[in-house]
């Protein structure tokens, strides 16, 4: 071996930086940190490194146990769902007839405001100094109505009027009468407003013909009193001088003949007494008036004329109703909820638009399900803050087009409109869901309270067809009242806890429960029953 230079440190011998960790306490440092080392990696190691033993135990299924869920007292219903749009039904827009007009239609007084409730009788708009008169009613305006006119316009027109308590006259008749314009006459009058003449000469015809009227009477009057002059006959006095006259001639030819007067002088006063009664019958009999009579039914043809000039001039002078005074709207009274017309300004296209004053939900339902909907139901709607109102049905109906579930296929069912109505909502409530599309339940049957309901897996069927529910008890038969550990209620219990079944009759079935009866005490409210395994 060769030896190493004089002076130079042997390799195999410590540095002396080395020195002092290899000796004393450096070396029993450098020990404890390789212990506490390998006591961590071994700890670690232990939780990664499973043995095949363990994973096979861990890959086992769990051993099997009942499922099972507790007996409930609740309220079971069975109810039809939809969606349904919150809105104000039956938008319209209201549209001005300006054909009738003379000028312009502009807007020259009230225009509403957005929020605004139409009903029958108010006035819409001033349009050229008139009113546009709201009505009820489905059928568009297409004329002016005055008397003589006949058609369905009318009649809508005469029950618009008697739903105001405005008498039309008959109801049933399609005629435009003087009972008629009268009520028109008091439409207009009541809405503040001169009600409309046919036409600016109607009232100067009347006066004309109530002025020939007149004449004609006076005319009358004059002939009357001519005939009445030439058939009075002699007054009081010169009937009792012709009766004096005949009575003194006869006593005279009386007195002549007792005193044997001679022939000559009895005819003589014989005539005289003639004379006498011929001037008196002369003066008795009916004086000729055929002249007079002729003149007094002239008088009367000329009054009966002028009367009926006067009427045909007082018909033409009745209220009317124009086409551009009037707009039908059905389903009053109505929001108004935008407004197209501005004071001062021509009215081109829609004035305003209108939709039903009452908030509405508008849904639909399957042909099955409508049939078991009826006005007047009660159903809860529920809004995307999860707050729950109520709400009534108003109608159900075809749904308007036919529509169906599917369009255009083979055999699709049909759709049925279900309108609700919306109870007890405050102004902020009607604001916050205006709009929005909403679910709804109606309950189509419900149990008369709260009764013992289970889930309707719970159900199983005997060998004669009876429903049966399988109780969790333990072993006197005392049931579970729930109140056992999770791991019990996964395995089924423990040594202690079985299972037995009991007959139950059925009730109303909804929402994955179902009622259930029993006369065996232990069927009630909390007792646990098995529903799966």
């Amino acid at each position: 071996m060769a030896s190493t230079s004089a002076g130079a440190p042997d390799a195999l011998s410590p540095t002396p930086g080395t020195r002092r960790w290899t000796r004393g306490p450096g070396l029993v440092a450098v020990i404890a940190v390789v212990a506490i080392a390998s006591l961590v990696a071994g700890i670690l190691l232990s939780r990664v490194i499973v043995s095949p033993a363990q994973l096979a135990s861990d890959a086992a299924a769990p051993p099997a146990g009942a499922i099972t869920a507790p007996i409930e007292s609740r309220v079971i219903e069975n109810s039809v769902t939809t969606r349904a749009d919150v809105t104000y039904a039956d938008a319209v827009d209201v549209k001005v007839d300006a054909s009738g007009l003379s000028g312009p239609a502009v807007v020259t007084g009230h225009v509403p405001e957005v929020g605004d409730t139409l009903s029958a009788g108010s006035v819409a708009l001033e349009v050229a100094g008139r009113p546009l008169i709201v009505l009820p009613g489905d059928l568009p305006v297409y004329r002016t109505l005055h008397i003589g006119l006949s058609g369905p316009d009318v009649l809508q027109l005469k029950a618009a009027l008697a739903s105001m308590s405005l008498d039309p006259g008959d109801t049933a008749s399609d005629v435009f009468d003087a009972a008629t314009a009268a009520a028109i006459d008091r439409l207009y009058r009541a809405s503040g407003y001169e009600p409309p003449r046919s036409s600016d000469s109607a009232q100067d015809a009347v006066d004309a013909a109530r002025e020939g009227v007149r004449s004609a009477q006076a005319a009358l009057s004059q002939a009357q009193s001519a005939l009445d002059t030439a058939t009075r006959g002699p007054d009081d006095a010169a009937r009792i001088e012709a009766d004096n006259a005949v009575r003194e001639a006869q006593r005279a030819l009386d007195a002549a003949r007792q005193r044997g007067a001679d022939a000559v002088e009895l005819d003589r006063l014989a005539d005289e007494l003639n004379l006498a009664a011929a001037r008196r019958a002369q003066l008795l009999a009916p004086p000729e008036a055929s002249a007079e009579r002729a003149g007094l039914s002239s008088a009367q043809d000329q009054l009966s004329d002028a009367e009926d000039r006067l009427a045909r001039a007082e018909n033409d002078a009745l209220t009317v109703l124009p086409g551009a005074e009037v707009v039908y709207l059905s389903s009053l009274p109505r929001r108004v909820d935008t407004v197209g017309a501005e004071r001062g300004k021509v009215v081109e296209g829609a004035a305003m638009s209108v939709s039903g004053a009452e908030l509405v939900l508008a849904g639909s339902a399957s042909e099955t399900d409508a049939a078991l909907l009826k006005p007047g139901m009660t159903a809860t709607f529920t809004a995307s803050n999860d707050t729950e109102y109520s709400a009534t049905i108003s109608t159900v109906g075809e749904k308007k087009g036919g529509g169906a579930d599917t369009a255009g296929a083979a055999g699709a069912s049909k759709r049925y409109d279900v309108m609700l109505a919306p109870q007890n909502l405050t102004e902020a409530e009607v604001g916050a869901l205006r709009g929005s599309n909403v679910r709804v339940a109606i309950p189509v049957e419900s149990t008369d309270g709260d009764v013992l309901a289970v889930p309707v897996a719970a159900l199983t069927a005997g060998t004669g067809g009876e429903s049966r529910i399988e109780l969790v008890v333990d072993q006197a038969g005392v049931p579970s009242d729930g109140d056992r550990s999770d791991s019990d209620s996964d395995s089924g219990g423990g040594a202690d806890r079985r299972t037995e079944l009991v007959v139950v009759t059925t009730g109303l079935a909804a929402g994955g429960y179902v009622e259930v009866r029993s006369e065996d005490p232990r069927v009630k409210p909390g007792t646990e029953v098995v529903v799966g395994r």
